[in-house]
């Protein structure tokens, strides 16, 4: 049997996107809001939504249990110095925290996530099926030979 870790993880993503594009439901500010403080504008990915719900769950299985914080650092990036001369280096700037909690709290609402008191979400075991069911039909489709060894 596959697991998460067999399989490259866009096509793993890619393929938990499809699946969770029908169970989880982008609020209506979803398409306006920025992903990070970084970031000028809102992402222009049609299935934004579900790709970052799918990548979030894959994170949490991985790394499981982690919080919201740690998960923001995560997806952030480099923000620009100065403004007006651009010579100040970059500084760190998170992620957006709304937007990764909404969809860990669609997550949980799905029971593929689960807080953990005081150390932050994990993984459920339908949440781990899921994943390693994907990750088996990810197997399937792909043309590699480098990687049947594991199916």
């Amino acid at each position: 049997m596959a697991t998460m870790y067999d399989v490259p993880a866009d096509d793993l993503i890619e393929a938990l996107a499809d699946d969770l594009e029908e169970r989880l439901d982008e609020p209506d500010w979803g398409k306006f809001a920025k992903s990070g403080v970084a970031n000028e504008l809102p992402p222009e990915q049609e299935d934004f939504w579900a790709t970052r719900a799918a990548s979030l769950l894959r994170k949490v299985a991985d790394r499981g249990p982690i919080g919201v914080e740690r998960l923001s650092t995560e997806y952030g990036g480099a923000k620009g110095g100065s403004n007006r001369y651009q010579v100040a280096p970059d500084k760190r700037a998170d992620g957006s925290k709304n937007l990764i909690r909404t969809i860990l709290q669609q997550l949980e609402e799905e029971d593929l996530v689960e807080t953990a008191e005081g150390e932050g979400r994990r993984i459920t075991a339908e949440g781990q099926s899921l994943l390693d069911d994907t990750a088996g039909e990810v197997l399937e489709e792909l043309d590699r030979p480098e990687l049947e060894r594991y199916a």
